[in-house]
């Protein structure tokens, strides 16, 4: 039974209890939060509720708004300009209905889409075992995380220091000389 509670627990939404004074109390660790705190339990993939104390009014729609204008605002520009225009104007339009619905959609198919091709990738091809293929696998996983915007704690890809590059030049230059080798052994086998 005690399993179920702590499975019923997991799949509500993190209670986060806005005060007067505009702070945010987690109700589960009793702690107060951050903006970028409630950022981090969503891309953990927790969902948040934020509540007004005094009023019971659900925030979270405008919270959720704001962890997004600040990240865009930083220069994390996952929303192009032509998207933000086009929301924009949905708000002045007949499509404001439908609009809501479509983006949850299309952003659901992509993350379908993203967990297809990464489960393909792994069980389809036989050499998936070899490091060379695991490296390569890893860098496209990167990839497909930036795309959805879940790579690191901004939610976006950034850039890598210089320390990382040489790292990842090491990097290249070991699966440039394992894809070499595996390139000879199976020219070797078909001779």
């Amino acid at each position: 039974m005690k399993g179920v509670l702590a499975v019923a627990e997991s799949e509500k939404p993190l209670l986060i209890k806005r005060y007067a004074s505009r702070r945010l109390y987690n109700t589960e660790t009793s702690d107060y939060v951050t903006l970028e705190d409630i950022a981090e339990f969503i891309r953990d993939g927790r969902d948040v509720q934020i509540i007004d104390l005094k009023s019971g009014d659900d925030l979270t729609r405008q919270y959720l708004l704001q962890i997004i204008a600040e990240h865009e605002s930083r220069g994390e520009n996952m929303l192009p300009i032509n998207v933000l225009n086009d929301l924009v104007r949905s708000y002045t339009t007949q499509a404001t209905s439908m609009v809501p619905e479509f983006l949850a959609t299309s952003f659901d198919m992509l993350q379908k889409s993203q967990s297809q091709m990464m489960e393909s990738m792994t069980k389809a091809n036989p050499l998936a075992g070899m490091p060379a293929m695991e490296a390569i696998r890893a860098q496209q996983e990167a990839f497909l995380k930036a795309m959805t915007g879940q790579m690191n704690m901004t939610g976006m890809p950034s850039a890598p220091a210089e320390a990382e590059a040489g790292e990842d030049k090491e990097d290249l230059d070991e699966i440039k000389k394992q894809l070499s080798d595996l390139q000879d052994k199976l020219s070797k086998m078909g001779k």
